[in-house]
C-alpha cells in the first residue's frame, strides 16, 4: 500500500515591518494548511524583498532563485499582501513578477496549482481592490484562485501577541482559505496520479 505524500504549499506575504498585520493573516491560513495535512513553507517580510524584476538580464540574486524555485516545487500557494494606496504593494507585485521566470517550465507559471489570496488594509475599500487585484495577477498566472478570498481590515481586526486573530470571522476565513488550498492541491494531485501511466504499464 503506498502512501500519498502530503502536498507542498508556499506561503509568501507581509510587508517590510516584522509581524505585520498581513503576515500575521497569512500565518493563520498557513497554520489552517499545515493543519489540513500540507507541508507548508513561509517566505515572509523582508525575505520577499528582491531587486526590481529585470526582464533583460538572466541574473538573479539568491533569495529570488530560492523564492521560484519553491513557487516551482509547490502545490499550492498562499499570498497575502498589504493594501498600499488602494493596490498590491510594490514588494508583493515584484515578489509575483519574479514568476514569469518559471514560463519556461512544465507546467509553466502557477499552471494547475490552487492560490488562496488575502489582502490586509486599513479600510475596506483597500482591502477589496487589494484582493481583486491579486486575483487578476493568479489569473494572468494561469493559476486556480480559491472561490473564498481574504479581507482583513486591519482598522477593526486585530491580532494577539501570539499572532492569533482576535476577530473570530476573519480567523474563520482566514482558516477556509488555507484548508481549500490543501483541498484543491489534493485533488489536483489525486487526478494527476490516476492519469499518470504506471510504471508497470508496456509502453
Amino acid at each position: 500500500m503506498t502512501t500519498t505524500p502530503a502536498v507542498r504549499i508556499l506561503a509568501i506575504g507581509g510587508s517590510t515591518r516584522p509581524q505585520s498585520s498581513s503576515e500575521l493573516a497569512l500565518n493563520v491560513a498557513a497554520m489552517a494548511a499545515q493543519a489540513a495535512g500540507a507541508e507548508v513553507i513561509s517566505i515572509t517580510g523582508r525575505a520577499l524583498m528582491f531587486p526590481i524584476y529585470d526582464t533583460e538580464t538572466t541574473h538573479r540574486d539568491p533569495l529570488a532563485l530560492d523564492f521560484v524555485e519553491k513557487v516551482r516545487t509547490a502545490h499550492g500557494i498562499l499570498i497575502a499582501s498589504p493594501g498600499y494606496h488602494g493596490g498590491i504593494s510594490g514588494m508583493m507585485k515584484n515578489a509575483l513578477d519574479y514568476i514569469e521566470d518559471l514560463r519556461e517550465h512544465d507546467p509553466s507559471y502557477l499552471d494547475g496549482r490552487s492560490v488562496g489570496c488575502i489582502s490586509v488594509a486599513y479600510g475596506w475599500q483597500a482591502t477589496v481592490s487589494t484582493l481583486h487585484q491579486l486575483r487578476q495577477v493568479v489569473h494572468a498566472l494561469r493559476g486556480w484562485p480559491t472561490p473564498l478570498g481574504g479581507t482583513v481590515n486591519a482598522s477593526v481586526t486585530k491580532f494577539d501577541a501570539d499572532g492569533s486573530c482576535q476577530d473570530t470571522g476573519a480567523a474563520e476565513q482566514l482558516a477556509i482559505i488555507g484548508r481549500q488550498v490543501v483541498e484543491f492541491a489534493q485533488m489536483r494531485q489525486a487526478s494527476t496520479d490516476a492519469t499518470a501511466p504506471s510504471a508497470n504499464s508496456g509502453s
